[in-house]
């Protein structure tokens, strides 16, 4: 069939760092990073159905009618990597308009990449619905202009990233586990979150090829951290109570925050354990925003 007629849906799964070390800071202000990235199950879904009007964008989901449809404009990153896609297309591709509805389920300003994930999944759901054929290189230098995020979300597999985003290489092989996201229904502002942290920076991280159980990747990441967490917790003290929480659910191998907050983390033995302590965390904190499951 051809895809363009198609009506064809793409996942945005959550970015989820393991680990996030600030390892130094370039001459134009931006930060440079070292970070294991992973993906959860948990995500928003981007919709796309061709038609003829000009390309336009609805919210809908938990989050998207929060936003609310000013939102959903030129400035919002699905509909500027349409725009970025659209200028790389060639003429071969088969561009049109038609209506693009993005279900958010992932909360906003959260650390959890979402934004970012939304336009990398516009940027593979337009590619393949408009038939664009460009090299790899070419879409992840349109992803890098976009965000520091969105190059990792364009691939949404497990990959260290560093630089700031856009340097992308091979992960250790990760062993089965499970994972709750909390988000506790904050926004965090990140340019707060970074300047609140003190002026260190820390090393790279020195990471094994495998391992061989979730035990021993938790403990391995014990020894590294988030440099944002400890500023996040002074922007937004309810981490604090969340990550708490977390620690305190059985099982529990590592709580930590990811990027810049406030959503944290926390990995479990397996995807079962992690929808218990989900479950668990659901009925003492309802107000929370919460998902457990497995990786993505």
């Amino acid at each position: 069939m051809d895809p363009s007629t198609q009506i064809l849906t793409e996942q945005a799964h959550a970015k989820i760092n393991l680990y996030l070390h600030v390892t130094g800071k370039r001459p134009d202000g931006y930060h440079l990073l070292d970070s294991l990235v992973v993906f959860a199950g948990a995500g928003d879904s981007l919709q796309y159905q061709p038609g003829a009007e000009p390309l336009h964008l609805e919210l809908t989901g938990r989050f998207g009618q929060t936003l609310g449809a000013d939102a959903a404009g030129p400035d919002n990153l699905v509909m500027k990597a349409a725009a970025a896609l659209r200028s790389v297309s060639g003429s071969s591709a088969h561009v049109q308009g038609g209506r693009l509805v993005l279900t958010k389920e992932l909360p906003v300003a959260s650390g959890i990449g979402g934004g970012s994930a939304d336009a990398a999944a516009a940027i593979r759901l337009l590619a393949r619905a408009w038939q664009v054929d460009v090299p790899v290189g070419t879409l992840m230098h349109l992803a890098e202009k976009l965000g520091a995020d969105v190059p990792v979300c364009v691939a949404s597999q497990t990959a260290r990233m560093e630089g700031i985003g856009e340097h992308l290489s091979a992960a250790p092989h990760l062993p089965t586990c499970g994972m709750v996201l909390v988000n506790c229904g904050q926004a965090v502002s990140t340019p707060d979150v970074f300047r609140k942290r003190d002026s260190a920076f820390r090393e790279r991280a020195i990471l094994p090829a495998e391992w061989k159980s979730a035990q021993d990747m938790a403990n391995d990441l014990a020894r590294l951290g988030n440099c944002l967490e400890a500023p996040a917790c002074e922007v937004c003290p309810p981490v604090r109570t969340v990550l708490s929480a977390l620690a305190e659910q059985a099982d529990c191998l590592l709580a930590r925050m990811s990027g810049s907050g406030a959503t944290c983390f926390a990995l479990f033995p397996s995807a079962e354990d992690a929808r218990k302590a989900a479950h668990a965390l659901g009925a003492e904190h309802p107000s929370w925003w919460l998902w457990g499951g497995a990786l993505a």
